[in-house]
């Protein structure tokens, strides 16, 4: 009997999740498949599901597949798959929620303290023959405020993590309940009126593309650091730029971008006081196998009803 095929939007899959997933056949579409590749692919072979890791599945890939029931992200972010389409259609969308967030809080810590400490800037001009002791102030983040947009398993992470550390912790997040006591929540006018430090962790959507954008930058204490580990739509890169060369934002370190991979010239290459990183918050050897390992229950969770 053929087995049922199960397409995976990238080259490779923790041996762990081929395991979980030994009755599928599995077929990959590479390390850079682009939409058009998975309408082909989804056209040749009909997957009765789609494990997501790169690339967006839209509603063309969808209607290539008439087999299709199940959508499972390798991740926790949803937004490359058009959720819309997938319910008009009744194909389940599911995401391995919290199987990344380890990884990406520590992530968000560590381009936090680079901005903090100076660390790339330090970094450049050491290896340059540079002593900069008697010049250089870092910034002390204990007794600093960091506002945290999003508290779902990654944002409470991070929170704990900046608690222990001494930070006042200010969280918005309208769908969290049971928050912990380190974190005290807010709206995000204090968010941006009181931080001295704010990461985001919220899913992109509709209502909230561009959430950091010339005026609530300009709502910000000057000097605010700016982390985003999250999505890159969530904010306005050329009024965040600006905000960055006016000094009302210190520094910002950045893992996610509007449009992926960073295009060769983008206005962010070469400035110092942002830190970049090609979105790999959630890329570790042991986020690897959890995603993976999650999104392969979650494909056989939602074809078994």
């Amino acid at each position: 009997m053929t087995k049922p095929v199960l397409l995976v939007t990238g080259a490779d899959l923790a041996p762990q999740a081929l395991a979980i997933l030994s009755d599928f056949h599995v077929v990959y579409a590479g390390a850079k498949p682009t939409e058009d590749d998975i309408v082909a692919l989804c056209r040749t072979h009909d997957p009765v599901a789609i494990i997501v890791r790169y690339s967006k599945v839209g509603a063309a890939a969808m209607d290539a597949a008439p087999s299709l029931k199940v959508i499972s992200k390798h991740g926790s972010g949803t937004d490359t798959i058009d959720k819309l389409a997938a319910a008009d259609r009744g194909i389940r969308v599911a995401a391995a929620v919290g199987a990344n967030a380890a990884a990406v809080a520590e992530q968000a810590l560590a381009l936090l303290l680079a901005c903090a400490k100076s660390v790339v800037q330090l970094d450049r001009r050491m290896h340059a023959g540079h002593w900069d002791k008697a010049t250089h102030k870092s910034v002390e983040l204990e007794g600093r405020t960091i506002g945290l947009v999003g508290l779902g398993a990654i944002g409470l992470r991070l929170a704990r993590m900046v608690d222990a550390m001494g930070m006042r912790v200010l969280g918005f997040d309208p769908y969290a309940k049971d928050l912990p006591a380190c974190v005290q929540p807010v709206g995000l006018e204090t968010i941006w009126r009181e931080s001295d430090a704010i990461s985001l962790h919220c899913p992109l959507t509709a209502d909230n593309a561009g959430l950091l954008n010339a005026a609530t930058l300009a709502a910000c204490r000057r000097g605010v650091i700016v982390v985003n580990t999250a999505r890159g739509g969530l904010i306005d890169e050329a009024a965040l730029l600006d905000a960055v060369r006016s000094g009302q934002v210190a520094s910002a370190g950045l893992d996610s971008f509007v449009v992926e991979p960073m295009a060769a010239g983008h206005p962010f290459h070469g400035e110092p006081r942002i830190v970049l990183s090609p979105h790999i918050g959630g890329v570790t050897a042991d986020a690897y196998v959890k995603m993976g390992v999650a999104a392969a229950n979650n494909v056989l969770a939602a074809l078994n009803g």
